[in-house]
């Protein structure tokens, strides 16, 4: 038992011996080696690569929360982009490197290969031309500043609709948008004409107001500038503005109602939520002042989702309360 047993083991290893002197072994040995090693040094790079661009947005993200602003500068934006595009050309880099090195350990002329690969390439060339368009493309969006991390766009795509939402990368081939739906929108960069950037350096709220014909214009007036003066002091609205608004003046006249038209500049893509604030302040002020109604006090804010009811049912009775010191303001906006 024993006898058999030493032949048994005599005979694997002579076989195994014998395969690592042959060819698949001495090919293992001499070139598959350095094959799996150029692999595995492409994919540790790689993932360098892509831990310090990690890094990198993890830093800006705690600089950011750790700041007292309230949106990205423009410098932080453009910086994590310029980090997102770094990251995804030398992972691209590392993969041509890896694919030459293995080519010559293989002992493949890559000096052999450069007639065939530019018949092949020119017909790649010519179907890939929308890739190099989008390569383009994103290039000249990085290095213009057009749009970057964080902001709040608006894009014109060939023979389609408008894409709009906040921005969640881009790199040379795409942009990625997050609508307000919460769908995430991946836009090849050679297909954007056009690009609205809400949140560069400043945005604007507009809010228009519709007052009835038979009201005060002059009162309205007023009421709307000391509402201009205040907006600075709110502790929600001020963080939001820049500057105090301004009351723009009359800006329609339709059959039973006159739009008046207030604009103010705000911190870049808070123009919505600013916007949301000073309707609130107005119909307040409004209702105050008598101006509007209860019924028109709660149409005016029920149409905004972001107006708590508790918002809602105090502005009613502000103008409930306005028109009872003012019957005659009241009398005329009935007429």
């Amino acid at each position: 038992m024993t006898n058999n047993t030493t032949i048994l083991a005599a005979s694997v290893m002579q076989r195994w011996h014998d395969f690592w002197r042959g060819e698949i072994g001495e090919w293992i040995i001499t070139r598959g080696l350095r094959v799996a090693m150029v692999v595995i040094a492409a994919i540790l790079a790689v993932r360098f690569v892509t831990w310090v661009a990690d890094q990198v947005a993890r830093q800006l993200d705690e600089k950011f929360a750790e700041s007292d602003a309230l949106v990205r500068s423009e410098s932080t934006k453009h910086r994590q982009a310029v980090a997102s595009v770094i990251q995804w050309v030398s992972i691209v880099l590392i993969g041509i490197w890896g694919v030459v090195q293995i080519a010559e350990v293989l002992q493949f002329s890559v000096s052999g290969l450069v007639a065939p690969a530019t018949v092949v390439g020119a017909a790649l060339g010519f179907g890939a031309q929308q890739v190099v368009r989008d390569l383009l493309s994103g290039f000249f969006i990085i290095a213009e500043k057009q749009y970057g991390f964080g902001d709040l766009v608006t894009l014109t795509i060939v023979s389609t609709a408008e894409a709009s939402g906040t921005v969640e990368n881009v790199t040379l081939r795409v942009t990625r948008l997050r609508s307000p739906n919460g769908e995430v929108l991946t836009i090849p960069n050679g297909q954007i004409i056009k690009a609205v950037n809400q949140s560069k350096d400043w945005a604007r709220a507009v809010v228009d107001i519709p007052v009835s014909t038979s009201a005060d214009l002059n009162r309205v007036n007023e009421v709307l500038h000391q509402e201009c003066e205040r907006a600075l002091d709110n502790p929600l609205l001020g963080e939001l503005l820049l500057d105090a608004p301004t009351v723009m003046g009359v800006e329609s006249i339709e059959v039973d109602t006159v739009t008046l038209r207030m604009v103010a500049r705000t911190l870049p893509g808070k123009q919505f939520e600013a916007g949301r604030q000073l309707r609130v302040l107005v119909i307040r002020a409004l209702a105050r002042a008598g101006i509007v109604t209860a019924a028109d006090a709660r149409v005016g804010l029920v149409d905004d989702a972001a107006v708590p009811a508790s918002q809602i049912a105090q502005t009613a009775e502000l103008a409930e309360s306005g028109r009872a010191s003012n019957p005659a303001t009241h009398e005329s906006v009935q007429q």
